[in-house]
This record gives C-alpha cells, structure tokens and sequence, in this order.
C-alpha cells in the first residue's frame, strides 16, 4: 500500500518540473527503483493511472529500471552485486557486510512536449 504514497511523491516532483519547463504534456517518466526498495514498479503504474486523470501527466508512460542491489565487505574490501544466495561476502564468506545500492528509488528523467 505504500506504493500509493509513493506514486504521489512521484507525481509531486514530475508535475511541478514540467509545468516549470513549459510542458504541455508529460510523455513518459523514467524510474530507478532499487531491487530492494520495496517498491513494487507494477502497483506505482496502477496507482499513477488513477492519479494522474485530468492532470497533464494523464497517459504517460511509466518505465521502470531496476538498480541492482550491491554490497561492500568491510574485513576485505571486496565490492559488487549482492548474491541473495550467499549469506556473506563472496570473497572472504565474512559477514561484516554494508549493502550499497538497491534501496533507493527516484524519478530519473521526464519526456515532455
């Protein structure tokens, strides 16, 4: 549910930027969304339809990239994709481990006419 709330976020920065760039229409909005954010990219795109209905974001695209999520190992050093299979490090197997990328989620770029 708190898809909803973030389609609103979505919609509070997309809005306001075209209307400032002098955009008639929004054609299409770009998504990074972390793997691990949460963020279910199929209930933002049901939610933003509901939305977006009499606004000039109505009909736009919603395309979604996934940001891999990614690791450092705080014994070795060692830097890289997460492997949701393994329990530590790849290199060392030490579990002293800070996740890096994919949690975030943000608007990434408008399309606008």
């Amino acid at each position: 549910m708190h898809e909803l709330a973030i389609t609103e976020g979505i919609m509070q920065a997309a809005i306001p930027a075209a209307v400032k760039s002098g955009a008639k229409r929004i054609l299409e909005i770009r998504l990074k969304v972390g793997e691990l954010s949460g963020v279910i990219p199929a209930c933002v795109e049901e939610y933003f339809s509901m939305l977006s209905e009499g606004t000039i974001a109505e009909g736009a695209a919603i395309v979604s990239e996934t940001i891999p999520a990614s690791i450092e190992c705080r014994d070795c050093g060692w830097s890289g994709p997460m492997d949701r299979k393994l329990r530590g490090c790849p290199s060392c197997s030490g579990k002293n481990i800070r996740i890096t990328g994919g949690r975030e989620y943000y608007v990434d770029s408008l399309k606008v006419e």
